[in-house]
């Protein structure tokens, strides 16, 4: 599939006043809005996808240290698509087309395959439903590994949430509250995790545990340890001074959180979402085995969450 291109496909959804354009390619979310105000970083539909806006990643989010890595006694190696950080990115559905196996006014299920190649010899079956309800647009992804061997998995989404217009440096003005108490470091600028710490630790401005306004902030860090609610979900907000904003909540079956400030973005982009992206793993996890899922054959795994709009 050739990357780089503009979305074909694409998909409307309407309910509870909430609207959602959904596309085949990467079974990205285009745009989600409430009462005609934008809750994620929207992009055309002739545009091609910029920064990873509302991807699905599969079978492995955010980077993977020089495409290498060793699993199930064998080594592997991956083509490096991220040639500043030497890394693989994002996984290997981000760029393929999904096709439509429901489709209605409120709920949407694509279906997607990852077939055996160079660096992943695994056949894995990926399917993902939307769904618009009062809640918000809830997301469920969903792996079977249709392989005879186990296959390493990690499931993630890229959504860049709003709190306002997207204009640059708009973050700055914003308030953030993510209930995690770990943060992966990073050891450089290849992105790659080094240490666990807690947050705030090291006189770092990570700890967003009681809302506060995001400022100069500048974060591209794996969170996890998440303080879930009583209903068993853990939720991140991003809002303005009045309470306005967006929030995406998930379950247990998300590990870890990637929040990124924008900051490599160019004109107008720059600083103006942030990157809230609810993952099974952190980066690396290929190599570090952190969390990361081996998919007997046959068997399945998911991970969803939903975006909800505050105020």
């Amino acid at each position: 599939m050739t990357a780089g291109r503009a979305p074909t496909v694409g998909f409307s959804l309407r309910a509870s006043g909430y609207e959602a354009e959904i596309v085949g390619l990467g079974a990205s979310v285009r745009s989600l809005r409430w009462g005609g105000r934008d809750l994620v970083m929207p992009f055309a539909a002739d545009e091609v996808r910029p920064m990873m806006r509302g991807a699905l990643l599969a079978p492995w989010p955010n980077r993977l240290a020089d495409g290498r890595y060793e699993f199930g006694g064998r080594s592997h190696r991956l083509p490096v698509d991220e040639l500043a950080t030497r890394t693989a990115v994002h996984g290997l559905v981000a760029w393929s087309d999904f096709e439509p196996e429901l489709v209605a006014r409120d709920r949407l299920v694509l279906g997607a395959r990852i077939e055996p190649r160079p660096g992943y010899p695994w056949r894995v079956a990926i399917r993902t439903e939307f769904a618009l309800t009062e809640q918000g647009l809830g997301q469920e992804i969903v792996a079977t590994n249709e392989s005879d061997s186990p296959a390493p998995i990690g499931l993630g989404g890229h959504p860049y949430l709003l709190a306002g217009r997207p204009d640059a440096r708009a973050i700055d003005e914003w308030f953030l509250e993510l209930p995690a108490e770990e943060v992966l470091l990073v050891s450089d600028d290849r992105m790659l995790p080094s240490d666990s710490v807690p947050v705030g630790s090291g006189g770092r401005d990570d700890d967003f545990r009681s809302v506060r306004r995001l400022g100069a902030a500048v974060l591209n860090n794996a969170f996890t340890r998440f303080a879930a609610g009583p209903d068993g979900r853990t939720r991140a907000r991003v809002v303005d001074r009045c309470g306005v904003g967006a929030e995406i909540s998930w379950d247990g079956r998300c590990r870890w959180v990637q929040l990124y400030t924008s900051d490599h973005a160019t004109g107008d982009g720059f600083r103006a979402a942030l990157a809230v992206e609810p993952t099974t793993c952190p980066p690396d996890a290929f190599n570090s085995g952190r969390d990361l899922i081996a998919l007997a054959p046959g068997a399945s795994t998911s991970l969803g969450w939903t975006i909800s709009a505050l105020g």
